[in-house]
């Protein structure tokens, strides 16, 4: 049986995120399309035979109990009610508080593989409904696919889209998700968007305002990279982004790029990388098993 697995956890892009309005419970109904990339961290889990759950980071400050890698690792834990622990490494690439979901991937990836390390057989299905517990970003990770999201963003319908080169470019400033979903000035009446219409409607981003409004390094971030694209922020920000039709013009926007930000040029794809390295694990497992 495999003792240890290596998997990516990607950054989405929310191409546009309209809000259709708030629910009794406070949260937000919304759609957007979750545009996969193939960038981002990369974890490897070692199978214990304690239930002790230890993280390491290359970024010290993570290695917290309330990182969502741990909490996807006990919740899973305590779901599947499993004697097993794991050793987990998280090589984090992707910034904090960006709106690239990069939380919530390394939740989907930690349920995935642990799913696979464990012998759980768990369904991608149950998967994705523990992840929901987690984050409303997290079952579109887990299912691992480019997808019209709607509802908080849990109801998942995969959509396939041109090929593209993104700019995704992180201005020095983090935006509370929790600030700006409760602020008063925040739109919450947007036209809902049937599927049939996604692909030819007028997109934007309903928090983008807001936030350049009060982060003004994002409206500064915007403005620059206008100059190359259409842009628009993703979630609810900080991090921006270009579309180009090759790398080569993505990267040369990116050499020009403010002293202020950091950034990265991905392609976007319709199927994670994370379902390919599953398969792959799960190919030589069969493998390792034979007689």
């Amino acid at each position: 049986m495999m003792t240890t697995i290596t998997l990516p956890a990607i950054a989405k892009l929310n191409l546009f995120l309209h809000i259709t309005g708030r629910r009794a419970d406070g949260y937000h109904n919304l759609q957007s399309i979750f545009q996969m990339l193939d960038y981002g961290d990369k974890l490897t889990f070692t199978r214990t035979d304690s239930t002790e759950l230890r993280l390491r980071c290359n970024q010290n400050e993570l290695e917290d109990q309330d990182n969502l890698v741990l909490k996807a690792a006990r919740l899973l834990q305590q779901q599947s009610q499993t004697s097993l622990g794991a050793d987990i490494y998280l090589h984090k690439k992707l910034p904090l508080g960006g709106g690239l979901g990069g939380g919530s991937s390394d939740a989907a990836s930690t349920l995935l593989a642990l799913n696979q390390l464990w012998n759980l057989q768990l369904s991608t299905a149950q998967l994705a409904e523990i992840g929901l517990q987690l984050g409303a970003d997290v079952p579109v990770f887990v299912h691992g696919r480019t997808a019209f999201a709607e509802g908080v963003g849990e109801q998942l319908s995969p959509i396939e889209l041109p090929e593209r080169w993104y700019l995704v470019a992180t201005p020095d400033c983090h935006v509370s998700t929790a600030e700006i979903f409760q602020h008063p000035a925040l739109p919450r009446n947007t036209t809902p968007l049937r599927y049939e219409e996604v692909l030819t409607a007028e997109w934007r981003n309903d928090c983008q305002p807001l936030v350049e409004q009060l982060y003004p390094n994002v409206a500064l971030t915007l403005q620059w990279l206008l100059e190359y694209a259409p842009s628009r922020m993703t979630g609810t920000g900080a991090s921006v982004f270009a579309g180009f039709s090759d790398r080569m013009q993505a990267e040369k926007a990116l050499s020009t790029m403010p002293a202020f930000c950091r950034g990265f040029v991905a392609r976007g794809v319709s199927e994670s990388p994370v379902l390919t390295a599953l398969a792959n694990v799960s190919s030589q497992g069969a493998a390792s098993a034979a007689p």
